[in-house]
């Protein structure tokens, strides 16, 4: 129940739900983003560099290894998905 509550609740705190990060390396092949990223709070996650899973293979095109970006992740059945990416401002 409290994933459902979760799952409603997203596309309203998107924006604010954003973590801030650098790319370390974008595998296309496996879908894959390396981030070094600080706290992911909405995961209560602390900064560190760790690996994400792509939602959608088309959000790595434009990643390229050293850009700032914000990003949103997150825990689908205990793999971290990245949903979103945009250039941090």
């Amino acid at each position: 129940m409290v994933k459902d509550d979760a799952k409603n609740e997203l596309p309203m705190a998107a924006s604010t739900d954003m973590a801030e990060g650098e790319i370390r390396k974008v595998d296309m092949d496996n879908k894959k983003i390396t981030i070094k990223h600080g706290d992911i709070k909405h995961l209560e996650m602390p900064g560190m560099t760790m690996v994400f899973a792509a939602k959608d293979k088309a959000l790595l095109d434009k990643a390229q290894v050293g850009d700032k970006i914000r990003f949103m992740v997150i825990n689908e059945g205990g793999k971290m998905v990245v949903t979103a990416i945009e250039p941090a401002k």
